[in-house]
């Protein structure tokens, strides 16, 4: 075959022209550390990496997920622990409230903290999450969770029982608040007899021990919307100067006997009828609940009104720290289940973290260069272009004068 010094240059261009493409091809390998410049090298391959950077951006949304909501269960718990601080307080105050030797300044004085507590239970009540959105008003987080009602002077929950809910893993979702019906509006009003079920008119009939009370209307009282008009009528019939009969719905469920002018029964004192044979008549009331901020307002309004009675000032009293208490205990049942959120969230984190890893690394062997072996097959591309460019030299300075 004879060679023309045109194909001995086209062959030596060509071979020197692949030989670059493969030291760029080389060199863009070791810079970009990619395995495959192309998805036609291996499509397969790329198409498996492609699924696990799937995987890796989803879980990288769950780890800013549970960053988030770990945030927010850290807002509530700060907010829900300051609104326990005010209410130890104001239990405080109430105890001390009771104390006969208080004068009319003090109660004033008194009243004017409640008033400062009750205004920084309102704030934290209506406390805001780190977008703006209000904590504990459920779904409805645009709305202001607590208002007050000038007209019934009571504070209202403009909420919903909405929970918010974060997704931080595949099937997951973790609570990320509690709207205030729960954590507020559940809280157990003092069960009391109202004097206004009382008969006759104006007689005595008092709560002596609350948790003896609470019990017997927890075991007699009637829910039953179907239940006979005076399924919770109770009536103290006293027979004689020592005998009664307890009646509930006008059978008897109890006798004894009594001495003197008051029956202690089931937790009450009940003044004696001043005419013996003689009856006390009174309703069981449907239980009722009431939120923190009414429980405080009823109080401050108490210890201001120097008008009111002994006895219906121990009244506001009873009812204040049986408010309270229950509140209280309301808000550390959500502290408890905010604590267990906290550590699911954290452990999930720790497996996303897991899974997180082991995705990369799964990624890495699939497409991500040897960079030893880049760095060694650039070098030998290199070498192979040195040689060819020096073959090519050499072979364009041939001549048949060489040979003479």
């Amino acid at each position: 075959m004879r060679l023309s010094n045109n194909l001995m240059y086209q062959n030596g261009t060509d071979k020197i022209l692949e030989n670059q493409q493969r030291v760029a091809d080389a060199q863009e390998r070791v810079n970009t550390g990619k395995k495959y410049l192309s998805s036609s090298e291996a499509p397969a391959i790329i198409s498996q990496a492609m699924l696990f950077n799937d995987k890796i951006q989803i879980n990288e949304q769950h780890v800013k997920n549970s960053e988030m909501l770990k945030s927010r269960l850290e807002t509530q718990e700060g907010v829900l622990e300051s609104i326990k601080e005010s209410v130890d307080r104001a239990n405080i105050l109430t105890i001390k409230a009771g104390n006969g030797a208080m004068s009319d300044i003090d109660r004033k004085s008194m009243a004017g903290e409640i008033e400062s507590i009750k205004e920084a239970v309102f704030s934290w009540m209506n406390a805001k999450s780190e977008n703006g959105r209000y904590i504990f008003s459920g779904y409805q987080d645009n709305a202001q969770t607590y208002s007050f009602n000038s007209n019934t002077n009571t504070y209202e929950y403009n909420g919903d029982q909405g929970q918010h809910r974060i997704k931080v893993a595949d099937g997951v979702e973790i609570k990320s608040s509690d709207n205030g019906y729960e954590v507020f509006e559940k809280a157990q009003k003092r069960l009391n007899i109202e004097r206004s079920s009382v008969t006759p008119a104006g007689a005595d009939v008092y709560v002596g021990e609350q948790p003896i009370f609470d019990r017997f209307h927890q075991d007699n009282y009637n829910a039953d919307p179907n239940a006979a008009a005076n399924a919770n009528l109770i009536t103290v019939n006293f027979t004689s100067a020592t005998d009664y009969d307890l009646l509930q719905g006008g059978v008897t469920i109890q006798s004894g006997t009594y001495s003197g002018s008051n029956l202690s029964i089931s937790g009450l004192d009940i003044d004696v009828p001043n005419t013996v044979p003689g009856s006390i008549s009174f309703e069981l009331e449907e239980p009722k609940k009431e939120n923190l901020l009414n429980s405080l307002n009823k109080l401050s309004v108490a210890l201001s009104d120097n008008s009111l009675s002994n006895a219906d000032f121990k009244e506001v009293l009873s009812n204040t720290l049986v408010g309270l208490t229950n509140s209280k205990n309301l808000i550390s049942q959500t502290q408890a289940s905010l604590g267990a959120r906290f550590n699911t969230a954290d452990r999930i984190a720790s497996s996303n973290l897991t899974s997180d890893i082991n995705n990369k690394q799964a990624k890495a062997k699939l497409i991500e260069v040897d960079m030893a072996e880049a760095i060694s097959d650039l070098t030998k591309q290199e070498s192979s272009l040195q040689a060819s460019q020096a073959t090519f030299g050499r072979l364009a300075n041939l001549s048949l004068f060489d040979y003479l």
